[in-house]
């Protein structure tokens, strides 16, 4: 009897080699020696809110939408990445009958945002060096 074409498939599916599957945006951080960027900090917004965050100890959700001059949503899909990693967390209350929502960066985010700032400074160093021999 002849083989379907989904059991072929299913098999030859079986002894491909896999590919490493991409780290999700809840996943910590680079790997240990990782020669690459942490692409979760390295998105333009991403970065602007780690960036922000390292220089005070919190900042509120409009504070941070005018600085970046973005809008709710975009704002509100980065921070939540970042709070899924633990870059960042999130504290929401009241003021009067208003809510607030306030973000501060956590020891893992600093630590991040500081091996990202490193490895950025050693490859513009390298393209220096190379663009003046």
């Amino acid at each position: 009897m002849a083989d379907s074409s989904a059991a072929r498939r299913q098999r030859s599916d079986a002894s491909a080699p896999r590919a490493q599957a991409p780290r999700s945006a809840g996943a910590r951080g680079p790997a240990r020696g990782s020669a690459s960027l942490d692409n979760l900090i390295h998105h333009r917004i991403r970065l602007g809110i780690v960036s922000a965050l390292a220089a005070v100890e919190s900042l509120t959700f409009n504070e941070i939408k005018a600085l970046l001059e973005t809008t709710d949503g975009n704002l509100s899909v980065h921070a939540r990445k970042l709070e899924e990693a633990e870059y960042i967390t999130c504290t929401k209350t009241f003021d009067s009958r208003r809510p607030r929502t306030e973000y501060r960066l956590t020891p893992a985010g600093r630590r991040e945002l500081t091996r990202y700032l490193t490895h950025m400074e050693a490859l513009i160093r390298a393209t220096r060096d190379t663009l003046n021999r």
